[in-house]
């Protein structure tokens, strides 16, 4: 018996793939250390000392399994956003809980509807749960969200992802739209509203959660990856109506999170001077790396996010070029975007002094040795 033979058909079909290949990989792969790593849009500002803290506390309880209800974390965040613990599922970061919607929607051949180059790991989620992708191409560097809503319609598709601000562009759409484009869409169609940056945005593109916590038919997705640093943790979470939400009791994993990830999570939450530090950090460290982009021939495109898409002015294998050159040559691990025109970009994520001093020795000196 061939050992496939034991999967499902669908699982058959599937290409083995990693959405995203890791800065560690990268290091084994190509035997050289990382020096700045500026790719992953993490946050290497780190969580506050408050985090620290209660990580050490919460290391002494690991034995256990994390409360399966996840009560303080969710009581914690409704008070922060001012809702109810009822409008709030805690997940294993946003990627958990795009597998876990997918799963809620879709079967087998089912239309879902998502920008052309936008985040993988949902389309990873889409094909291997049997979904049907249909993609609407960026326009002028942001999500076409007349171009979503016509596909959804024409699609009749019961899911449509949507990011604000958008990762890999960094672009950003104000809140009245966002509003407007998800009161559009008809009610069979459920809205994944990935807000994974929304704190490094401008208020102006954050809808407020009372704007939207009454349609059944949105879930915002936001983490503690980004701004708080704690993207090795997993913590993430969804905000909609208690209907939509309770449905992810059918299908988690109900000690899927861990103690001292919860632990953490709560103390970034109580320790918002620390992070009114970091989005400051964060702003200047964007402003850097625009002017170390231009200083190299490069256009820095506007971010809403912790990260600068720059445009290299050429095609996808220059943007390549400088990805591999910069970690092979200066061992700065930086990434781009995937598909066109977007490829003709690269990505690099914000970071502390030390980091963007690298950046600024090396970046003016590859571009000059590819041209």
């Amino acid at each position: 018996m061939s050992a496939f033979s034991r999967f499902t058909p669908l699982v058959n079909a599937l290409p083995s793939t990693i959405p995203f290949v890791g800065p560690e990989a990268i290091e084994r792969q190509r035997g050289r250390t990382i020096a700045a790593r500026i790719g992953a849009n993490e946050s290497g500002f780190g969580p506050a000392p408050s985090v620290f803290d209660a990580i050490a506390r919460a290391a002494s309880q690991t034995w256990q399994y994390n409360d399966p209800e996840n009560h303080d974390l969710k009581q914690a965040l409704a008070t922060h956003l001012g809702t109810a613990p009822a409008n709030i599922a805690v997940g294993e970061g946003i990627d958990g809980l795009l597998g876990q919607i997918v799963r809620l929607v879709i079967e087998p051949g089912m239309p879902v509807v998502t920008s052309l180059g936008s985040y993988p790991t949902f389309n990873f989620h889409v094909v291997g749960h049997g979904g049907r992708l249909v993609t609407v191409p960026y326009a002028e560097d942001r999500e076409d969200l007349d171009g979503l809503l016509d596909a959804v319609r024409r699609e009749d598709a019961p899911l449509v992802y949507f990011a604000n601000p958008d990762n890999p562009m960094g672009s950003w759409w104000d809140a009245g739209r966002v509003i407007d484009f998800a009161r559009a869409l008809p009610e069979t169609t459920l809205l994944i509203l990935d807000e994974a940056y929304c704190e490094t945005g401008p208020d102006s593109a954050l809808p407020s959660v009372a704007s939207l916590i009454e349609m059944p038919n949105v879930l915002r997705t936001r983490t503690f990856s980004k701004a708080y640093g704690l993207a090795g943790a997993r913590v993430g979470f969804a905000v909609g109506t208690p209907g939509t939400v309770q449905a992810f009791d059918k299908i988690r994993n109900h000690f899927g999170m861990n103690r001292i990830g919860t632990a953490a999570a709560l103390a970034a939450l109580a320790d918002q001077d620390y992070l009114k530090d970091v989005l400051t950090g964060i702003s200047a460290s964007r402003a850097r790396i625009s002017a170390i982009a231009r200083n190299a021939g490069l256009v820095p495109l506007p971010s809403a996010t912790n990260f600068v898409a720059i445009d290299c002015g050429r095609d996808a294998a220059f943007s390549r070029a400088i990805v591999d050159r910069l970690m092979d040559v200066h061992g700065i691990f930086i990434r781009m975007p995937g598909v066109a025109p977007l490829n003709r970009c690269i990505r690099i994520s914000t970071g502390p002094e030390a980091d963007m001093a690298l950046l600024e020795e090396a970046l003016p000196q590859v571009v000059a040795a590819l041209e």
